[in-house]
């Protein structure tokens, strides 16, 4: 029997590639979004989750057998990001209709969970790495800790199953996300290509040469829509990664040479994209112009604060993904084949000359 779904940030990076997989897969789809967008097969459910009646009104004749909820809004403060992001889930269970049938809700989070909010990001106490979903929950305010506690509660109360998925950076096409390292690191290639300045790699020294792991897009909604349709993963938390690893200094003359550049030397000098980025923005105007690009408003396309935050990091990322491997799950994503995808999408998009 078809089944009906509800992707929560459906214009996402997470939520457009989740709602492109269940479509295929024959799914009744709604993609909720404050400005959805046209997806092929989506049905659009325009909703702000910080207006609860307005919510209720909006799901009152949706019935999902599963919910996908991947948006979150970043704000000022972790104190504020608690706030909102908890009442946003709150208010999005709250008011979906008593379901019919069993139903399950699906979150998405990150590796945020082990290295603290952005206002103490990779500092303090750590866990070990690679991180695993059995350790403790960090001694530190966290909005990932307050979306889950308002998820826990909404299925203790309703009987609705769960699972939460906790990526690594997400590889993946969007304009307008707030966390998009993928395209940023396309734009910036093209800005240096077309300035002529070096192509350095932005970040630490740790992450140069240390070990890491990236999630696709496409791999997390395989994993979400994996959950939804195993028993074993109701009610559990997991890791998911593309299921390789690699050191920036690798990877960054592979994503060069993509783009028609040789990486600049690394020397250890930090260098932030925000900094490098931050008068390009009539550059890149002037570059859509006479290429004819779909969107010329660079900070729509970029996001260099959150890059910065990854590739500046002074600890080692990796994640275990044994406990999906041990249930069954068992897709893998060369990270490097990842980039390249998106970087010909946002070509064929034009979203990049």
């Amino acid at each position: 029997m078809a089944k009906t779904a509800l992707v929560v940030g459906a214009s996402g990076i997470v939520g457009s590639a989740t709602a492109a997989l269940l479509v295929s897969k024959g799914w009744t789809v709604y993609g909720l979004a404050r400005r959805p967008v046209v997806q092929a097969g989506v049905l659009p459910v325009e909703a702000d989750l910080l207006d609860a009646p307005g919510t209720a009104q909006a799901l009152k004749t949706i019935h999902p057998d599963a919910v996908f909820i991947t948006t979150w809004l970043r704000q000022d403060s972790e104190a504020e990001n608690i706030r909102v992001n908890a009442t946003m889930v709150r208010n999005l269970l709250d008011g979906l209709p008593s379901p019919a049938t069993p139903r399950h809700v699906a979150l998405v989070t990150g590796l945020k969970h082990y290295l603290g909010p952005f206002e103490a990001y990779g500092k303090g106490a750590l866990p070990q790495t690679p991180f695993r979903e059995d350790q403790e929950r960090l001694d530190i305010e966290n909005f990932y800790y307050a979306q889950e506690d308002e998820l826990f509660a909404a299925a203790a109360r309703d009987g609705f199953t769960w699972s939460v998925h906790r990526p690594h950076t997400v590889i993946g096409k969007a304009v307008g996300n707030a966390m998009n390292m993928g395209t940023t690191l396309a734009a910036y290639a093209t800005l240096c290509r077309e300035t002529g300045r070096p192509f350095y790699f932005p970040g630490s020294a740790t992450q140069w040469r240390s070990l890491t792991d990236m999630t696709d897009a496409g791999q997390l909604a395989s994993h979400l829509l994996w959950a939804v349709e195993t028993p074993a993963a109701h009610n559990e938390a997991f890791n998911v990664v593309n299921g390789d690893v690699f050191r920036w200094q690798w990877m960054w003359g592979r994503i060069a040479r993509w783009f028609g550049l040789e990486p600049a030397p690394f020397d250890g000098t930090m260098r932030p994209l925000e900094e490098q980025m931050k008068d390009d923005a009539d550059i890149w105007r002037n570059i859509a112009v006479r290429e004819g690009l779909a969107e010329p408003d660079l900070g729509r396309l970029a996001s260099p604060w959150h890059s910065d935050a990854d590739l500046g990091r002074p600890i080692e990322v990796v994640t275990d993904m044994s406990k999906s491997r041990s249930l069954g799950f068992t897709d893998y994503q060369a990270t490097d084949a990842a980039f390249f995808a998106l970087f010909e999408r946002l070509r064929k998009d034009r979203l990049i000359p």
